[in-house]
């Protein structure tokens, strides 16, 4: 499992022209969700996203996590993030769990993140989302589980 996550001063999706989810201060982390990923890999991605320290703390220092900050949590899927893009001009999807598995997961992992932490949001599996962000640094890290 993939978690693109982005230090943000605020984050948005909004689907058609409409508002569908929205954090201010905290990460919005696009998730990747492969073949072989299970609800532990989840678990796994998800105390990394909530303990991860990327916010600076009094003196500058990236010491903070999220949950240290209270900030929110934009949970957005992005299938592409999977992609093989070793060769030839055209990615390769053939690492992505197929969507009925990516869209399980991706609700239990939005599920356990609501559960642990508040403010939680999240983009909706299979739509055409338009993101919006403020990236904070800019601050951003691929974490792979």
């Amino acid at each position: 499992m993939i978690g693109l996550l982005q230090r943000v001063n605020e984050a948005s999706v909004h689907i058609d022209g409409e508002p569908v989810a929205e954090i201010d201060r905290g990460l919005a982390v696009l998730v990747g969700i492969q073949k072989n990923d299970d609800s532990g890999k989840a678990d796994r991605l998800l105390e990394r996203l909530l303990g991860y320290r990327v916010f600076n703390d009094e003196t500058g220092r990236m010491n903070l996590s999220l949950r240290d900050i209270q900030g929110g949590l934009l949970l957005i899927p992005q299938f592409t993030l999977a992609a093989d893009t070793k060769k030839g001009m055209r990615p390769g999807f053939s690492s992505a769990a197929d969507p009925e598995v990516g869209k399980h997961l991706f609700s239990y992992l939005t599920e356990s993140a609501q559960a642990l932490h508040q403010p939680v949001a999240c983009g909706i599996f299979g739509a055409d989302m338009q993101v919006a962000l403020i990236n904070n640094g800019p601050v951003t890290f691929w974490l792979e589980c």
